[in-house]
């Protein structure tokens, strides 16, 4: 085994000698509500995903000043920014609803955390890694916070110059690395997903590299795979037609049930790239050859 090219989370490895690692961002589609937070983590149980993800903030570090008082429409009526902010976060006791309920379900999980508190605060249910947001990419004070962690880091690069995703990757541990190819508008456009991004990647790095997708449908997170992609993460939903910022970007359960199974799929499909004449095309050959040539 390569373990440059292989990194192992939880009881799971992640590179191209095993199966693809499906993730369903939960992020904040649970809008708060502990129990959208619970059927979310059973939609992708059922799915056959590996593991869900969750976002962490600390809203007084993380709200600008400017923004704070803005008011908007929200499901709790007509509040402030960071009154919003407030409502949608989940605290400890939440975060242990979460994970005894993953447990239960036998799924991982873990958090893109957005400021150091964050991180200390995810630290205490020793999470199997830690996935690093596009927006975080040139926060050095963050990714160095992340890195003492000790945990295996999967990093997407969202928004980001080839020589801005050089210098992340400086700060953190190429041996426990997993990059992730992502266009940070959500939803997005076929022609701005550039999936052959993935295989630039892991040119240049020579770690596992994922695809992180905010597209509408299924077919390119598919198509990643055969471009080489170990790692699939897609936002989940109940219900696309939901509030919230991210919902019209995020897999309904029917679709994240097809998704994973197009995802075994391809991989399957892929093979090891060596010509054979497979045992099932004999019959077909002697039926349809008329001359046999040497097999040398």
């Amino acid at each position: 085994m390569d373990v440059k090219k292989n990194v192992r989370v939880g009881n799971r490895w992640i590179g191209p000698d095993f199966p693809v690692y499906v993730i369903g961002e939960i992020g904040i589609n649970h809008n708060g509500n502990i129990e959208i937070a619970r059927q979310l983590i059973e939609t992708a149980a059922r799915a056959g995903c590996d593991a869900v993800k969750f976002q962490k903030r600390t809203p007084a570090l993380c709200v600008p000043p400017e923004q704070r008082n803005v008011m908007r429409e929200t499901p709790w009526g007509y509040i402030n920014y960071m009154e919003y902010r407030e409502r949608v976060e989940f605290g400890f006791e939440e975060y242990q609803i979460i994970d005894q309920h993953c447990k239960k379900h036998g799924i991982q999980w873990f958090a893109s955390c957005w400021d150091e508190p964050s991180v200390d605060f995810i630290e205490q249910f020793d999470p199997p890694c830690y996935k690093i947001q596009s927006a975080a990419v040139t926060d050095t004070a963050l990714l160095t916070h992340l890195r003492e962690t000790v945990k295996p880091m999967i990093l997407s690069t969202g928004m980001s110059t080839m020589e801005q995703i050089r210098e992340a990757v400086q700060l953190l541990d190429r041996e426990t690395l997993i990059l992730c190819h992502s266009t940070s508008t959500y939803p997005c456009p076929p022609e701005e997903l550039n999936l052959r991004m993935i295989q630039t990647l892991h040119s240049e790095f020579d770690c596992p590299v994922g695809y992180s997708g905010h597209e509408v449908g299924l077919v390119p997170s598919a198509a990643a795979v055969a471009l080489g992609a170990c790692v699939v993460e897609r936002h989940i939903t109940l219900d696309r037609s939901m509030w919230g910022s991210d919902q019209s970007a995020s897999v309904e359960p029917g679709g994240l049930e097809k998704l994973v199974k197009y995802i075994r799929t391809v991989e399957i499909s892929a093979g090891d790239g060596v010509k054979r004449v497979y045992d099932s095309e004999k019959k077909v050959m002697q039926r349809l050859r008329r001359n046999s040539m040497s097999a040398a």
